[in-house]
């Protein structure tokens, strides 16, 4: 779940609108995740990633992740994430 979240914050930091359309970003760290209640085989995961700070000077973007089954929490934390260069 962690690395489903991480790459669904990688993909909304390259949408023009964020202001990543031209850059790549990369998955450089996690913070107070927790995972609140299983999940089973069948059950549909729905994530969320949120953008809380970008500060494109330094090239860093933090994010909080929260993934849901059945509108119930089961996955939550803070991503990091650094721009890269081509």
């Amino acid at each position: 779940m962690v690395e489903a979240m991480a790459q669904v914050g990688g993909i909304v930091m390259l949408q023009p609108e964020v202001g990543g359309s031209r850059e790549n970003f990369f998955f450089a760290g996690i913070d107070k995740v927790r995972f609140r209640k299983p999940v089973i085989a069948g059950d549909t995961l729905v994530m969320r990633m949120t953008l809380v700070k970008l500060q494109k000077r330094f090239g860093i973007a933090k994010m909080e992740g929260k993934a849901y089954v059945g509108g119930e929490v089961v996955c939550e934390g803070e991503f990091l994430m650094a721009m890269g260069s081509d």
